[in-house]
């Protein structure tokens, strides 16, 4: 949910703009071809300098790169169409794929999106177009909307976060009409879908499209009254996310009883192949749940269905548990973040024997849950179920017991801000069976430093090889001793990410069990992500721990060594 609201900032701003504003934008932006390339190859290309190129030095290197451009180009003649589409995307850093063209977070202007246009004739087998997170092609999407007849094969168009206007939601829904194959269409973040664009859209939707995503999009009641009227022609539909869109249930023209999302809901009694419904942030009510449970009998396919991150909803939930039985085949259900009240989760805990294809339930972040975990865990087909987080859930003694019961079987599992696991992880580490679990996410518990030496033992015993997350960040209680014995045990040879960050406003240097961690790198060969962030490092331990990844795509988050020098000086400063 935070992901998601951090995103939701870039959909802002106006809709539409002027030509003028268009020719500016072009303009201010305009670039030469040596400076296309994305902002991560800038670092890393800057990365690797030690100071300042000369004026000769830079001059030589613009030349070869016009050399290298001018090749290309004469590559793109003698190629034909196919050489064009190389050169085309070799300036934004992109490989050329007949099939496939994904160029988000590219910068792409008006003018990129119309030589992208011209393109699109020479590839007449594309099935996948993302071009998302392009801000400046809002406004003149036409250009590229035009020639989407050229590629009528495209099984996939994602458009997300590009400032979309209503004239250019027009333009797409105009030539969506010719993408017959298309199955999986994503505006998701444009504002300029919702007040009624969403009609012109989707109009005359694609027979085959089978996922629709619509995150964010500031859709109204009204804009969902207009959506279950498409709903109703898309028989093939497996996926719809309205997520994010907290206006979608209320009231439409000052009625009661959100109209607009019944008629939503009605609809999807004639989309019998629905397998995913998400509509986390909605602002659902109770009355919202009521609308829902009459279509649920008409949905036996679905398997995820996420509720989350609606509060409103609190105190009912009994509207909607009672009719879950219908979901025969539901694999995954998500209520975490909606305030729910312990006669919430006892309704709950009275359908769950009936969920018999259940692998996932998200309670976290819901405090009364502390008193149901017994009764949750009884109640649930234990032995396939993967996911049942409880992070943020104020755990105490006797609920963090009772999960030990399931802990054997969870591919994840997450307890986060449970402060009751420090002093006893033992409890849930020995529950474990040998190569099971995927993650373990133990962010601010207050583990000790005992803690930390029994996780090293259960590494060292290879309990956790096939771990690919762990997540110790904000336990700043934990010695040196506990960091060196855990970094120092193996066994986690599959280990992808791994946070070990202390929390905001607090520092501590990490220079006692850094040679640890150094000689644990060349055992974690699937490394991938390691935060370190709030830990001091000496400028010296600093290039030893960079020049022992510099061959590697690992992603180091830490602090700039600005930070570093200030924290220590702060440390070395006497109390007042």
């Amino acid at each position: 949910m935070e992901s998601a609201e951090g995103q939701r900032g870039r959909d802002g701003g106006s809709q539409r703009r002027s030509p003028l504003d268009v020719i500016m934008s072009q303009i201010r932006r305009k670039r030469t071809n040596s400076d296309r390339k994305p902002l991560g190859r800038l670092l890393s290309w800057s990365s690797d300098r030690t100071g300042i190129p000369e004026d000769g030095e830079a001059e030589a290197r613009e030349e070869r790169g016009q050399s290298s451009v001018a090749a290309d180009a004469t590559d793109g003649e003698r190629d034909g169409g196919w050489g064009r589409v190389r050169v085309f995307l070799q300036r934004l850093g992109k490989k050329a794929d007949s099939r496939s063209l994904r160029l988000a977070h590219c910068d792409l202007t008006a003018t990129d999106l119309l030589e992208l246009a011209t393109l699109l004739q020479v590839l007449p087998q594309l099935e996948e177009l993302d071009v998302s997170w392009n801000e400046l092609v809002g406004g003149c999407l036409e250009a590229l909307t035009s020639h989407l007849q050229h590629v009528g094969g495209i099984r996939a168009l994602k458009l997300c976060g590009c400032r979309l206007s209503a004239d250019d939601i027009t333009a797409l829904g105009e030539a969506l009409g010719c993408l017959s194959f298309l199955e999986s269409l994503d505006v998701s973040w444009n504002s300029g879908v919702g007040g009624g664009a969403l009609q012109s859209l989707l109009g005359k939707p694609p027979p085959s499209l089978r996922e629709l995503h619509l995150v964010a999009c500031q859709l109204t009641a009204a804009d969902a009254a207009a959506l279950g009227g498409m709903v109703s022609a898309l028989h093939r539909l497996c996926v719809l996310d309205v997520s994010c869109n907290p206006q979608l249930t209320q009231e439409v023209d000052g009625g009661g009883g959100g109209g607009g999302f019944r008629v939503l809901t009605s609809s999807l009694c004639h989309a019998a192949s629905l397998t995913t419904l998400r509509l986390q942030a909605c602002g659902l009510t109770a009355d919202s749940l009521e609308a829902l449970s009459g279509s649920l009998h008409c949905l036996p396919s679905v398997r995820e269905l996420d509720l989350s991150c609606n509060k409103s909803l609190s105190g009912g939930l009994d509207r909607l548990s009672a009719h879950l039985a219908h979901l025969t085949h539901l694999e995954s259900l998500d209520l975490h973040l909606c305030c729910l009240t312990h006669a919430d989760l006892e309704a709950l805990i009275q359908v769950l024997p009936s969920l018999t294809a259940l692998t996932e339930l998200d309670v976290s972040s819901n405090k009364e849950a502390v008193g149901v975990v017994h009764s949750l865990v009884s109640a649930l087909p234990l032995t396939q179920m993967r996911r049942l987080p409880l992070n943020n859930c104020s755990l105490n003694a006797e609920s963090f017991t009772a999960l030990a019961l399931a802990v054997p079987y969870l591919r994840s599992v997450d307890v986060s801000w449970c402060k009751v696991v420090g002093g006893r992880l033992a409890l849930l580490l020995d529950a474990l069976q040998p190569s099971v679990i995927l993650e373990l996410r133990l962010s601010s518990c207050d583990l000790t430093t005992d803690d930390l030496r029994h996780l090293a033992a259960v590494c060292k015993r290879g309990c956790l090889s096939s771990l690919r997350v762990l997540d110790l960040s904000y336990n700043g209680s934990v010695g040196d001793e506990g960091w060196s014995a855990l970094l120092a045990a193996g066994g986690l040879g599959s280990l992808e990410d791994v946070d070990l960050s202390l929390r905001p406003l607090t520092s501590a240097s990490c220079s006692a069990w850094l040679p640890a961690l150094l000689g644990a790198l060349p055992r974690l060969p699937a490394l991938t992500r390691l935060a370190l962030q709030r830990w001091t490092i000496s400028s010296q331990d600093r290039r030893q721990l960079s020049h022992s990844l510099r061959k590697r795509s690992v992603m180091l988050e830490w602090d700039p060594p600005n930070r570093d020098a200030a924290v220590a000086t702060n440390q070395e400063s006497p109390e007042e």
